[in-house]
């Protein structure tokens, strides 16, 4: 494809702001459609970024016959059943993670893009941080190999707010949206498949109905181990930061920073055209569509990692 990819953004809330940025950076796309939950809001988002097309549905996104593909930014219950839309529609998706709430939602997703074989790709985010990707390469190289991943995923979350301190119109969840980057991301960095994987959680929220604590255990077939520790209830430093302790050093990864275990800053600016692993991921994503290749984070790459998220949730339910 060498002609301009047509993309419409769908969810114009905090996260979709930040994939508005990062396109403005790549060349050969544009964004024609922005689709959001309250009209007049949406409205100035478009105006703001110059977006012709405002709505209040996906439907009248995909009605669109220039339209090429769709990103999606939208409440984790509805991504699976607007992945089938975009599929059937005809159009490349990218959705943000998860990709389902449920393992039967993934699957359904993944069995569809096969039978279409349209490019639909999750937005596994951490694959494409420019930390994780300079780790991830001395992994390729053969000069590190993770013994261990000691992971923080620390919110302060009582309420349902976005990133931007805005109300939010449904639930986050910690397992499956929070510990998905990081079981995702243990089994592509140690480059063997989760064989064991336990899970206990806090109390159940009287308001929200969910846990606001959780701590989960992870053993891949080489022997690598990860634990990872979540929490809705932490009123102190926010975000998610990764430990890695491998065979030749440790390193600490705060979203696209790098450190060693002295704490000292490693250069990761030179990993990637960009230092925003947001943008990277879009890059790959229009890459794919150009290229006519599966991408990275491709709906059947991630599908082992909703399958481990479905074993923990069986497992809460039955304690």
């Amino acid at each position: 494809m060498s002609k301009t990819i047509k993309v419409a953004l769908v969810g114009a809330g905090a996260f979709g702001i930040k994939h508005l940025d990062g396109i403005r950076n790549i060349d050969g796309v544009e964004v024609v459609s922005v689709i959001g939950r309250e009209l007049e809001k949406t409205r100035e988002v478009a105006k703001q970024y110059g977006i012709a097309h405002v709505g209040t549905d996906l439907a009248e996104s995909l009605a669109l016959r220039e339209l090429d593909a769709v990103i999606l930014c939208t409440p984790t219950q509805m991504h699976a059943d607007q992945s089938i839309a975009c599929l059937k529609a005809g159009k490349h998706v990218q959705v943000e993670i998860p990709l389902a709430d449920t393992l039967k939602g993934a699957e359904e997703v993944a069995a569809l893009q096969q039978s279409t074989g349209l490019v639909a790709m999750v937005g596994h985010t951490r694959r494409f941080n420019p930390s994780h990707q300079w780790v991830h390469n001395k992994i390729e190289a053969g000069e590190f190999n993770i013994q261990q991943m000691d992971v923080q995923t620390y919110f302060f979350r009582r309420t349902n707010m976005n990133a931007l301190g805005q109300p939010r119109s449904w639930t986050d969840h910690l397992l499956w949206h929070h510990a998905a980057h990081t079981v995702d991301l243990f089994a592509y960095q140690a480059g063997s498949p989760i064989v064991q994987a336990n899970a206990i959680q806090g109390p159940i929220h009287p308001n929200l109905g969910i846990a606001m604590d959780m701590s989960i255990q992870l053993r891949a077939a080489n022997g690598a181990i990860c634990t990872l520790s979540l929490s809705f209830n932490n009123d102190g430093p926010l975000g998610t930061f990764f430990r890695y302790i491998g065979d030749t050093g440790t390193y600490i990864a705060r979203y696209d920073d790098l450190f060693n275990g002295k704490e000292e800053q490693i250069d990761v600016s030179q990993v990637a055209v960009s230092m925003n692993g947001i943008e990277l991921q879009d890059r790959e994503f229009f890459a794919a569509i150009r290229e006519d290749r599966e991408p990275n984070s491709s709906v059947a790459k991630v599908l082992p990692c909703y399958q481990v998220l479905h074993q923990l949730e069986q497992q809460l339910n039955a304690a």
